[in-house]
């Protein structure tokens, strides 16, 4: 210890030592935020195998032996058996945020095949008012194909059968075939409803003619290809363009 250092009272040399412990601390403190919330990023962007990563580099907890990133709401609500939460997770499938975003909008958004069908398996509705655009909407805007559907059915078959004339005009706008015929050679308005409002939607649009504008849209995208439409804001094309293309 220098001689200056023994000149200064033992309080101050003593005050030293806890403002280094002290810096010491925050500074562990400080890590080990950022990681956490680091790792929480991961999760919310469903990397949990990166987040599992840094529990078990950083917080020395061993992949595959109960790291908590890799663990999502229903690993925790099985694992502490609690049925109601778990019934809950499974049940909330139209929850909607604040801004009107359900799950099944952001599955549709993300071209998420896999959790869109699950979602809809647990009874998802694809049509809700409080979410616009809708995840149909969505889902088309994305390159969902409207002409495929479950064997020789198509969406528009599957649409003319129920009494949701939204969905209906939604299909048409992206293209949809009115002169499509399934196994029974049945085209969608002969599956509607007599007299009722989609039938009437159905016929009108076979009688009137589509625009120009709605011609080149529907040739453009797909020229481009569904694979690709998500590239369209990378043309050299007005904004306004785009948005259009993209039905925005």
């Amino acid at each position: 210890m220098s001689v200056l250092e023994e000149t200064r009272p033992f309080a101050q040399q003593l005050s030293n030592v806890y403002f280094t412990i002290l810096s010491l601390f925050c500074f562990k403190l400080f890590v080990k935020i950022s990681l956490a919330i680091l790792s929480h990023f991961y999760i919310v962007k469903g990397n949990r195998k990166e987040a599992a990563r840094i529990a078990a580099e950083f917080y020395g907890v061993t992949q595959g032996q109960g790291s908590w990133a890799d663990r999502s709401p229903l690993h925790e609500a099985a694992s502490q058996g609690r049925l109601l939460a778990l019934r809950t997770l499974l049940s909330q499938v139209n929850a909607v945020t604040i801004d009107g975003v359900t799950p099944l909008f952001n599955a549709c958004s993300q071209g998420s095949t896999s959790c869109t069908e699950l979602l809809l398996e647990y009874g998802a509705k694809a049509q809700l008012e409080s979410c616009l655009p809708s995840p149909t909407h969505e889902a088309a805007g994305k390159g969902a194909d409207v002409q495929k559907g479950k064997y020789w059915d198509t969406p528009l078959h599957a649409a003319a059968q129920q009494p949701s004339s939204e969905i209906v005009n939604l299909l048409l706008e992206f293209g949809a075939d009115t002169n499509a015929k399934n196994t029974e050679l049945l085209r969608p308005v002969d599956l509607a409803t007599s007299s009722s409002v989609v039938e009437r939607i159905l016929l009108q649009h076979e009688a009137t003619p589509s625009s120009l504008c709605q011609l080149c849209r529907l040739c453009i995208r797909n020229y481009i290809g569904r694979p690709r439409l998500h590239l369209i804001p990378q043309l050299q094309l007005p904004t306004l363009l785009q948005n259009f293309l993209q039905y925005r």
